[in-house]
């Protein structure tokens, strides 16, 4: 198990460091959508030596976008959905790992899963019990 596991209260501490990053990812994916349908304009007049002042912002926006989730990836959660801000926290129950399960917008992590249950196999916390 080459993973980094947590303890619930670890997860928890990540919260707001992690919500930052994901809201971050949201406004970087509002530019990219706004931006577009200009740079694929540019795109088709690249042979053309077209250009666009949305290319710069658009790469930016990627950028910024690849150094969050990086950042959220160092931590040691695992990023499932950027649409969403859908995270695991890798968490030792039983002998096993199975990940505790966190969604942006909820406020505190309240649900688990198996390894290969995903979203749609979420349970209720209060099933596992924390030993630190």
């Amino acid at each position: 198990m080459d993973e980094r596991t947590f303890t619930l209260a670890e997860a928890k501490q990540l919260l707001p460091h992690l919500e930052e990053r994901l809201l971050a990812v949201k406004q970087e994916k509002e530019v990219l959508v706004r931006s577009h349908g200009e740079v694929k304009r540019a795109s088709a007049k690249a042979q053309m030596n077209g250009g666009s002042f949305a290319g710069p912002r658009y790469i930016r926006a990627l950028e910024r976008i690849s150094d969050s989730v990086e950042a959220i990836q160092e931590m040691g959660v695992l990023v499932k959905d950027l649409d969403i801000g859908l995270c695991d926290f890798p968490y030792l129950y039983d002998g096993r790992v199975v990940y505790l399960c966190w969604k942006l917008g909820e406020p505190e992590i309240r649900y688990w899963h198996e390894i290969e249950d995903g979203y749609t196999g979420r349970q209720p916390i209060e099933c596992l019990t924390e030993d630190a």
